[in-house]
């Protein structure tokens, strides 16, 4: 139970070019350290707390160097909730297409890669970042849709989050 009602709220953007996507081995991290994770990310600054597309955006910025225009694409796709001891934790998953992925060479957060999709299924990875991306994999990225995932004590429930 999360009795005191903290929330933390957090982005990740994932980057894809044709058939390969980039993601990040965070080193150093004080949350998260020594696993794969979305090309850039972090916590929303206070302004940014009813914005998470500009925390994306800041966030490939400061951690990849890369811009909106740079971009051929982004996309808020996933949105979980996930119920940590003191904490509740939202993450805003957004996916990006680049343009050129020539354009990033490095990351200030730890050591970039570039992946062939499937592959990125075996790799070890925070729990909602693993279900968002096998999700991911097998089915949102045929589709356009938007997901909310609810994680659970060992998975994660997604369901597509329509407008009404």
């Amino acid at each position: 139970m999360n009795p005191i009602g903290k929330l933390r709220n957090m982005t990740s953007v994932y980057l894809t070019y044709k058939d390969r996507i980039l993601l990040l081995y965070r080193q150093g991290s004080r949350v998260v350290n020594d696993k794969w994770i979305g090309s850039a990310g972090g916590h929303f600054e206070p302004e940014e707390l009813n914005n998470a597309y500009a925390c994306a955006v800041r966030e490939l910025k400061e951690e990849l160097g890369v811009t909106e225009d740079m971009l051929a694409d982004i996309k808020l796709r996933y949105l979980t909730i996930y119920n940590k001891p003191e904490e509740l934790r939202q993450n805003y998953y957004f996916f990006a297409q680049l343009k050129d992925d020539s354009v990033i060479n490095t990351s200030n957060e730890g050591q970039l890669k570039w992946f062939s999709i499937e592959d990125i299924l075996s790799l070890d990875m925070p729990f909602t970042s693993k279900k968002v991306t096998d999700h991911w994999v097998k089915e949102g990225r045929y589709t356009d849709k938007f997901y909310g995932g609810v994680a659970t004590f060992n998975d994660m429930v997604f369901v597509e989050m329509n407008e009404f």
